[in-house]
């Protein structure tokens, strides 16, 4: 494919696609065959400046996303007018607040992982808004859990504690946004304040069922509307970037949260389809098609994407500790090295009766308890760190077949498929006994990156680069798949777990209410 730029003889094209995450940012080109041609990664800083609060810097953050796609383009050999257009993808529920003027920052970004709003909840008054009128949709909300992951009770904190954001509200000079359309105001000189639908409904204020903000959740809170970008389709051309940045004004064509953006990398496009990404967090999501899921164990209805006049719902379950776990795991020097873990869990027969509580930052769905603690529970004077590091990498399995189970309850949807990725699904132990748990068979990718790639194909998309999602989909490559275990003489190998699971789920109550007790 070619194309006649600035005068330039006519060269092939590709997509640019930047993935935000919680450690590091990455960028990669993509060329017709989803082949990366060229990458650059940054790592994110994250910032404690209080016990539980968890923030990143926006212009380094910002400094980090110029860098990574300067370096990903010179990586590849290929200039910027080559770019066809660019695919952003985010971490979500990190949000800020700042000066649509100037562009200054009232505080740095506060992260999905930080504590500080804890405390607050709004069940009750959710509750009584459902006996008063009925609605279904306000029953999702009464017993979706609004817990410090989502940006809604954050940002009710923000706007009580941080006095100069008081005022700019007062001014109608404040913007809010999360890490998306902080980067679509800086790339686009602040001429662009918008979102898109994905992202735009994993913040606890957005109503999946109307497809808008809403107003009754802002009137609770007491968050202004004023402040909220416009929410565009995630396939949308939402401006380009200023030519003093890159040198060229490339299209930006989708913005999309991370999570439904390796839904889509994934190829995840039918009803039943199942994505489990394990990355710092545990994602589970199911495609529910063009209706969202109303829960009441917790899984969150969320927007998978929105192109077009088509509409996609998931239904999402997460599980905070999986990475996170393995890097304290890692701290403590139970291992030198993450990919020895998968030997050393495999070294011993079992755990020798020891269970970990991956709750670092509470536990979600189904138990939604934001005050667990993480613990070891069941340590004896035989205990060794082969026995530890089987704990916290069998708790990773056993919160996924937890998830798995509330899905399949709750969505009475049938399973299509399963496939994971992350960077903790390259652990075959997980994966197996993950597989023998669910007694499913998980595709695992080649490429892992499945953010970054799910933006670059719903930006192709947009510019035509790639037809249709069946085009996609035969672009899609699978590294192994993992098949559940059976044997004649043990049955098979999920249901020998059981009197494990039914210890873990004990374990799991005995670490809940623990902080902030009366």
């Amino acid at each position: 494919m070619g194309t006649q730029r600035n005068g330039f003889c006519k060269r092939e094209t590709f997509i640019l696609s930047v993935d935000v995450g919680t450690t590091s940012i990455r960028c990669h080109v993509y060329d017709k065959s989803a082949n990366i041609r060229g990458s650059c990664s940054s790592k994110v800083s994250l910032l404690y400046p209080q016990p539980g609060w968890v923030e990143i810097d926006p212009d380094e953050l910002w400094k980090g996303f110029v860098t990574v796609v300067k370096g990903a383009v010179q990586d590849s050999g290929l200039q910027m007018c080559q770019i066809e257009g660019l695919g952003i993808s985010t971490q979500r529920a990190t949000f800020m607040t700042w000066d649509r003027n100037t562009g200054k920052p009232f505080h740095n970004f506060i992260t999905w992982q930080d504590m500080r709003a804890a405390e607050l909840t709004i069940h009750g008054a959710m509750k009584m808004l459902h006996y008063l009128t009925r609605q279904k949709r306000f029953l999702a909300a009464s017993l979706v859990v609004f817990t410090t992951q989502h940006v809604s009770l954050r940002l009710v904190w923000a706007l009580n504690n941080i006095p100069q954001l008081r005022q700019a509200v007062e001014d109608g000079s404040c913007y809010f946004g999360t890490i998306d359309t902080w980067l679509l105001y800086k790339l686009t000189k602040g001429l662009v304040h918008a979102t898109d639908y994905s992202n735009a409904s994993t913040t606890a204020i957005f109503d999946s069922y109307q497809m808008c903000w809403s107003g009754f959740i802002c009137s609770l809170l007491s968050i202004p509307l004023s402040i909220l970008p416009s929410v565009q389709n995630t396939s949308h051309k939402f401006g380009s970037c200023d030519p003093s940045i890159f040198g060229v004004p490339i299209p930006i064509m989708s913005v999309m949260a991370d999570q439904q953006a390796a839904m889509f990398g994934e190829c995840c496009f039918d009803t039943g389809d199942v994505k489990i990404t394990m990355g710092t967090g545990t994602f589970m999501d199911i495609n529910t098609g063009n209706k969202p899921h109303t829960s009441v164990a917790g899984l969150y209805p969320l927007v998978g994407w929105k192109i077009g006049a088509e509409v996609v719902y998931l239904a999402e379950g997460n599980a905070a500790g999986t990475g996170s776990a393995i890097k304290w795991a890692h701290d403590l020097e139970l291992f030198s090295d993450v990919k020895e873990t998968e030997a050393i869990a495999s070294s011993v027969e079992d755990s020798d009766g020891v269970y970990f509580v991956p709750s670092f930052s509470g536990l979600q769905a189904p138990l939604n308890d934001p005050r667990a603690c993480a613990s070891f529970m069941g340590l004896k004077p035989s205990t060794t760190k082969r026995h530890l590091v089987r704990a916290i990498l069998e708790s990773i399995a056993f919160r996924n077949k937890q998830l798995f189970d509330v899905m399949l309850r709750e969505t009475r949807i049938p399973i299509t498929k399963i496939r994971a990725d992350g960077g903790v699904c390259t652990n075959d132990f997980i994966m197996q006994l993950t597989a023998d748990l669910l007694g499913r068979k998980i595709a695992r990718p080649s490429n892992f990156d499945m953010s970054c790639l799910g933006a670059a194909f719903v930006a192709g998309l947009g510019t035509g680069y790639w037809k249709n999602q069946e085009e996609l989909k035969k672009l899609l490559t699978t590294d192994l798949h993992f098949l559940p275990r059976r044997s004649q003489a043990e049955g098979d190998k999920g249901g020998q777990y059981r009197g494990v699971l039914q210890s873990w789920e004990r374990a799991l109550q005995r670490s809940m209410h623990w902080y902030n007790q009366p």
